[in-house]
Parts: structure tokens; C-alpha cells; sequence
């Protein structure tokens, strides 16, 4: 399966989505005839451009595996995005018509843009070309001073920065270290419906109705329209159009110069570019860490799962014995009368406790005449010594002899060491005597 099908791309109908405690994202994709499990891992889920619910019709690019541990099939999602354009602007008239049912997109609320503002806050990504298009412009029409406050203008958390941004340069006081800007900017370079929805988020398009500051919507190119731009008090067709309408001169000869010193710039960093695509093309065919690890991190995930059911059908368990006890003061009162009367008739006497100690005093009181028979220096004390060398008793003489050793005698009194002379000579043999006779024996 794995081999034979590789990369697909699949459209279908998001159902059961669910993002797990690890930042993973489990879904189902379903028609009229069949439903697939799929998993997109917690690397690839930051780079969706809108937040998966049910009912929605997608369009899922990613690579068939099998999951042993539930012995089926199912998809590891690299990209997603939604099925056409249509199901994108569906979404969109519908929160259109919400929000313009209350107000939000009123021609009577939209302020007069300040004809020579002193600040102007723009808010963008910061390492883009719109960025450095408002700046050249400005500049190139009226020097003004510039307030950029960087967000992310797609992906992820764009619309809360960019809600965000909005939000705080309304909150700065007017003479401040930071001073509140006369003109807000929202801008962005132009794109799909998909890169440009973040700017179709309510919580957007309630920041930049909501904003004290006059603000210009500059997302996308002319024929790119969002609520953002509804809200706003005026829309530019594009952000270098809105540092025009900002500002009141304009200088096209050094407009042209900082065009042609931009693509100079890009010529050079072009190589660099090209050098960082082979790069990604040759990483992309390395394995990557994900892929080896998330037959592990679903398993846990599952397991994780089947932890916590565990858990509550144990403490379901256990609430429904405590509740088959029934405990009461008269079940209480009558296991405590039960114990009483069990007590009442054991029989206890003295006799049984004291025949055991008297049994154990005899046979301590042999133990100890046999210690007394069997002591080594109770013979000392009827007149005997005991005799020893170097702390080992001397039971032969010749072992005396053979090494001279100090001798230690010890009495029933103390004790005396002594130095043994030469080997004792052997007692001549005493002649046998004459038998006796009549005659008398001479002294």
C-alpha cells in the first residue's frame, strides 16, 4: 500500500476533527461512499490557512501508510486546503452578512482620512516587499515618519496579531515615548482567497472597526477584496496605492529609482533563492523525524486515551460500590454487640499464658548448667591452670619444645607468663629390686 501509493490528493468532507493534547490533528475524510482516517502531525498543522471543522469540503495532499495498531488504512495530511474557491466564498458571504447586519460595514461610520498626517503606523510582516513598498513611497511623496508594528500576514495566528497590532496602536497615548499614530495601515501583498483569508477573520475585521485611528486597507491587489477592507475607513487596490492615498505628493522619478534599486536587489538574491530551493528539494527526499516517530505518537495518543476512559470507568466503579454499601447505626450497633458475644465466650485463664513462661524458665535454667559444665575455666578454680601461647591453649609438650614460645599460665586468681628452659631430660629407668629374701635390705 505504502509503496504503490504514494503521494495522493484526496477531496472529501471533513468529519470527527479533533486536535489531541500532543498538537495533532485527527480527522476523517468522507463522500457519498466511503470514509478515510487521517492524522496531520503537529509540524504541518501551523501552516494551514484556515481552522478545520466539521462539514467542511477540503482537498488533502499527503501519503498513504497502515496503522498496525487498529489494522487499518488511513492518510498522514501534509497540506490542506479547502475544495475550490466556491466553498471559500460561501463561508465568506455568510459572515459577511452577519457582520453587516450589525453595522460594521456602515457608510455612515466611516471617518475622513487626515489630509497630512505627522505618524503613520503600518501594520505587516516586517520582512516583506509590502513593507518596503509603503516606506518608498512615503518617502518618495511626503517624508513622513513610520510606526511598522510586524505581524504574520498568513498562516497560523495571523489574525490575532494582526487584531492585535490594530488594537495596541489604538491604546498608545498621543504624547507618549510612542506616540498614537493620525493613520493606520493594514497591509498585505496580494495572493489566493486562501493565503488572504486571515484578513477575512472577524476578530480582524472588529479590530479595524472598532479603531480610533483612521485606517486604510491595503490586502491584496486590485480585484483582492476582504472584510477588512469593508471595515476599514478607506481601501486601497494595493499597498503601494495606499501610501499614495496617505499622503498628498507624489515623486515618480524617484519612484522608478527605488523600483529598479529593488529588483536589483532581488537579482542578487535570486542565486540565494535558488540555492535555498535545491536545498528544500534535497531535504524533502531525506526522512524526516515525524514520519519514524508517529506510528509511536499515535499509539501513546491512543493509549493516552484509553488511560483516561480507564480512569473514569474505575471511579464509576468504585461510586457504585460505595453506593451498594449500606451503612446505618443499627448495622453498628449490631456488629459491635456481635464482637461482644464472640469475645464473651472464648474461654481465658491464667494457665495459658503462664505454662508457656514457666516451660521457657526450665530450659533456660539447663541451658545454663550446661554453659557452667562446659565452661573451660571452671576447673581453674579446684587448684588446675590453663596453659597458653600466643592466645592458642598448649595441649603437647612438644609444641613447646619445637618453638620456644612465651607461655601464659593462668590461675583461678590471675595470671603468669613464663619463659620455658631446654627440653626436659628423660628420667633414668629405676632399676627393677631384687625380689625380697629373708635378709633385710640396707639403707
Amino acid at each position: 500500500m505504502e509503496d504503490r501509493f504514494g503521494y495522493v490528493r484526496l477531496r472529501g468532507e471533513l468529519s470527527g476533527v479533533k486536535r489531541a493534547a500532543s498538537g495533532h490533528l485527527y480527522l476523517a475524510l468522507k463522500d457519498e461512499k466511503a470514509v478515510l482516517d487521517g492524522v496531520m502531525w503537529r509540524s504541518a498543522v501551523p501552516r494551514l490557512a484556515f481552522q478545520p471543522e466539521d462539514g467542511i469540503e477540503v482537498v488533502a495532499t499527503g501519503k498513504l501508510t497502515t496503522y498496525p495498531g487498529r489494522s487499518k488504512y488511513q492518510i498522514v495530511i501534509e497540506r490542506m486546503e479547502i475544495a475550490g474557491e466556491g466553498a471559500l466564498l460561501a463561508l465568506l458571504e455568510k459572515t459577511k452578512a452577519r457582520l453587516e447586519a450589525e453595522g460594521l460595514f456602515d457608510p455612515a461610520r466611516k471617518r475622513a482620512l487626515p489630509f497630512a498626517p505627522r505618524i503613520i503606523g503600518v501594520v505587516t510582516s516586517p520582512t516583506g516587499a509590502v513593507i518596503r513598498d509603503i516606506l518608498h513611497r512615503l518617502e518618495d511623496r511626503f517624508p513622513t515618519r513610520v510606526i511598522v508594528w510586524p505581524v504574520l500576514v498568513q498562516g497560523d495566528g495571523a489574525a490575532k496579531q494582526v487584531a492585535n497590532a490594530v488594537r495596541g496602536f489604538g491604546a498608545l497615548e498621543p504624547d507618549g515615548s510612542v506616540p498614537r499614530p493620525d493613520l493606520l495601515i493594514v497591509a498585505r501583498g496580494g495572493g489566493s482567497i486562501e493565503d488572504l483569508w486571515s484578513f477575512n477573520e472577524e476578530i480582524v475585521v472588529r479590530a479595524v472597526a472598532e479603531s480610533p485611528i483612521p485606517v486604510i486597507s491595503a490586502v491584496g491587489h486590485e480585484t483582492d477584496t476582504t472584510l477588512c477592507d469593508y471595515a476599514a475607513d478607506r481601501r486601497a487596490p494595493t499597498p503601494t496605492a495606499a501610501a499614495e492615498i496617505a499622503v498628498p505628493v507624489l515623486r515618480e522619478l524617484e519612484a522608478t529609482i527605488d523600483d529598479l534599486a529593488l529588483r536589483q536587489r532581488k537579482c542578487a538574491l535570486r542565486p540565494v533563492q535558488l540555492g535555498r530551493e535545491r536545498l528544500a528539494a534535497r531535504a524533502d527526499r531525506l526522512p524526516r523525524l515525524e514520519q519514524l516517530l508517529q506510528p509511536h505518537a499515535q499509539r501513546l495518543d491512543e493509549f493516552g486515551e484509553r488511560l483516561r476512559r480507564g480512569l473514569v470507568d474505575r471511579a464509576a466503579k468504585g461510586r457504585e460500590k460505595l453506593a451498594d454499601l449500606r451503612l446505618s447505626p443499627a448495622i453498628l450497633r449490631g456488629a459491635l454487640r456481635d464482637s461482644r458475644q464472640r469475645l464473651a465466650s472464648a474461654r481465658l485463664s491464667p494457665a495459658l499464658v503462664t505454662r508457656p513462661i514457666a516451660e521457657r524458665r526450665e530450659r533456660l535454667a539447663a541451658l545454663e548448667r550446661l554453659r557452667l559444665q562446659l565452661d573451660p575455666k571452671a576447673p581453674l578454680k579446684r587448684g588446675y591452670a590453663l596453659v597458653s601461647a600466643e592466645g592458642h591453649p598448649v595441649v603437647k609438650s612438644q609444641a613447646v619444645a619445637a618453638a620456644q614460645p612465651l607461655l601464659t599460665l593462668e590461675f583461678a586468681d590471675g595470671s603468669l607468663q613464663v619463659v620455658p628452659g631446654s627440653a626436659p631430660k628423660k628420667t633414668p629407668k629405676r632399676p627393677k629390686e631384687a625380689p625380697e629374701s629373708g635378709q633385710p635390705k640396707l639403707l
